[in-house]
């Protein structure tokens, strides 16, 4: 366990893959609660075939209405869980595979959906990943960053 992931805040968060994702979501979420976050897993719980989109619905909504403050959503790749992400107003989601990009999309672009590859990344790299994503804070206080994370939200309204 990465001691970085039990040192930060807790959060309230919410988990959700496809079932290519399924192998990986039940030990990061082992990981998450173990650093003492509360979890929603809101599916799948098998590898039986289930759509991205609709996972990432899922997903969403519990962020957009509160009872979550940032997900983590798991896909083979994390390429179509972050596509799905993006398409709801409101979230913004990165795919990092990497630490310095969990931390960054969070510092420079508010980012609060993490998505993951399963077949991309293993459970202990992943475990880096999320204490990177989890310990990173908005840079509000820079005035570049908040004008560009604005012109994302009006984006949005187009």
């Amino acid at each position: 366990m990465q001691k970085e992931g039990i040192q930060g805040p807790k959060w309230k968060l919410v988990v959700a893959c496809d079932h290519a994702g399924f192998p990986l979501k039940g030990p990061l979420i082992h990981t998450l609660q173990s650093w003492g976050h509360t979890v929603k897993d809101v599916g799948t719980y098998s590898t039986d075939p289930v759509d991205f989109p609709d996972m990432a619905q899922k997903l969403c909504d519990e962020i957009l209405s509160g009872r979550s403050q940032r997900g983590i959503m798991v896909c083979g790749t994390g390429v179509g869980a972050a596509i799905a992400v993006n398409k709801v107003g409101g979230m913004r989601a990165a795919l990092c595979h990497d630490t310095y990009c969990a931390h960054q999309c969070v510092e420079h672009d508010d980012v609060n959906v993490l998505c993951l590859g399963a077949w991309i990344i293993g459970p202990k790299l992943a475990e880096e990943i999320l204490s990177a994503y989890l310990n990173a804070r908005f840079a509000s206080e820079d005035a570049d960053l908040r004008r560009r994370v604005q012109k994302l939200h009006e984006m949005e309204k187009k």
